[in-house]
């Protein structure tokens, strides 16, 4: 097996699961070499109070481009819905939907990188549960070696990923920050009541990756707790932690309150990393085992498919051997599907070899699972859930000349992937390189 960056084994995953040489490269040289394109069962009419668009941009993060939308046209941005934020360094395309705007008012907005193009009226919005998933067209750039060894080093890893009948569901680096992944060290922090070393951890601990004078500012702070002077020399990007600085200039022991202070969802996002990484664990151990991800042995949890097509994890069963034929006939047909843990307070654990292997892992990291209803900040609570363990995907390929970089070569792959996946967990297994090349 070939060694994985010691940024991903900070992250749970510790392998690949092709045994196949990677092609190097680097993505998102140029913003059109990452493209987004979603995937939606909508169809639109001619009648109803919202207008539906096409909206493709270009650079844009997607709340600065809704915010200025809505300044444009003079509207709350309650009135824009949209299905789900896409990649900032990326060219984009999806459905959004404006209440009770004139379709000659939406086509009257000019914005630099930004196309809209009305499709049709509806009387629903467009929301979360509009987004099936999305198509990615990469281009992978400044491959170094031979144009036949990488056709071969492709077809391998093509050929690999088929068998599989996908890859591991894992949870990517964007989980946990690419340059700082920290957020499941923060949760694990939460989890185990220790919301000082929490904050603090999420504040001042400083990593490799960080500019050399972020990394500076943040060991004062760390040493010092000095949260003035932290206020004086933190960059204005980093406004997350200044948030929390701010609370604890003013109440410098309330280190709940200073979470507080963020975003709901930021909050949620540190907990959720934490079981992201015990998730990713898992997977690696059941991988090292030998046991398979496309199907289920005595033991397994599965889960069902629903009536969109997605896998369900309210909807589970354990396999026995009774019906251990049935299920994988089901999982063949992609009508059932292999789950690992996102370990919580109320978690379901598999029996079996699998039931073996989430118990090790919940030993190994001394998981506290009692600690996921967060008494103290109540709100980040996670009862845990079961999420699949294979991501089914089927990619195509071409190979060019690298026009960037004369004597070298790209390769342009395109899949799609269900919603809540990570292309990046496609990208490692041909490219096996640095996360940072592929951010």
């Amino acid at each position: 097996m070939y060694n994985v960056p010691p940024v991903e084994e900070q992250i749970g995953i510790d392998l690949y699961s092709t045994n196949t040489p990677g092609i190097g490269g680097a993505l998102r040289r140029e913003i059109e070499d990452f493209r987004v394109i979603e995937i939606t069962n909508r169809e639109e009419g001619d009648k109803g109070k919202y207008t539906i668009v096409e909206l493709t941009k270009h650079n844009w993060e997607a709340h600065h481009l809704i915010r200025d939308i809505s300044r444009i046209l003079g509207i709350s941005q309650k009135r824009i819905g949209f299905a789900g934020t896409k990649d900032k360094r990326a060219v984009t395309t999806q459905k959004i939907s404006f209440y009770d705007v004139p379709e000659e008012k939406i086509e009257s907005i000019k914005l630099k990188d930004v196309e809209l193009k009305v499709l049709g009226r509806s009387n629903r919005d467009i929301g979360l549960g509009d987004l099936t998933g999305n198509e990615f067209i990469i281009t992978v750039r400044e491959i170094d070696i031979g144009k036949d060894e990488l056709e071969s080093r492709m077809k391998q890893t093509t050929d690999s990923i088929k068998e599989q009948g996908g890859v591991p569901n894992f949870f990517g680096i964007q989980r946990f920050g690419a340059l700082r992944p920290i957020t499941h060290v923060v949760g694990e922090s939460i989890a185990r009541g220790n919301i000082e070393k929490a904050a603090i951890d999420y504040i001042a601990a400083a990593y490799p990756g960080e500019p050399e004078e972020t990394k500076e500012v943040r060991e004062m702070v760390f040493n010092t707790r000095d949260y003035v002077e932290g206020l004086k020399a933190y960059p204005l990007q980093l406004r997350y932690e200044r948030a929390m600085m701010h609370h604890l200039v003013s109440n410098p022991v309330d280190f709940a309150g200073a979470f507080e202070t963020l975003p709901m969802n930021i909050r949620k996002m540190f907990v959720h990393a934490y079981q992201s990484y015990i998730y990713n664990t898992i997977i690696c151990q059941r991988i090292k085992k030998e046991l398979p991800l496309n199907r289920a042995v005595v033991g397994d949890i599965v889960c069902f498919k629903n009536k969109e097509g997605f896998p369900d994890s309210s909807r589970i069963e354990i396999v026995t051997e009774d019906t251990l034929d049935g299920m994988n006939n089901l999982i063949k047909r992609k009508r059932a599907f292999v789950t690992a843990p996102l370990f919580g307070y109320d978690t379901p654990i598999a029996s079996g070899i699998p039931g073996e292997i989430e118990k090790s892992v919940l030993e190994e990291l001394d998981v506290p699972l009692e600690g996921f209803k967060v008494p103290s900040m109540d709100k980040m609570a996670s009862k845990g859930i079961r999420r699949e363990i294979l991501l089914g995907v089927d990619p195509n390929y071409s190979i060019s000349e690298d026009e960037l970089n004369p004597g070298k070569f790209s390769v342009t792959l395109d899949f799609s992937l269900p919603k809540g996946s990570y292309a990046t967990t496609v990208l490692r297994e041909y490219m096996k390189v640095e996360p940072s090349r592929m951010s």
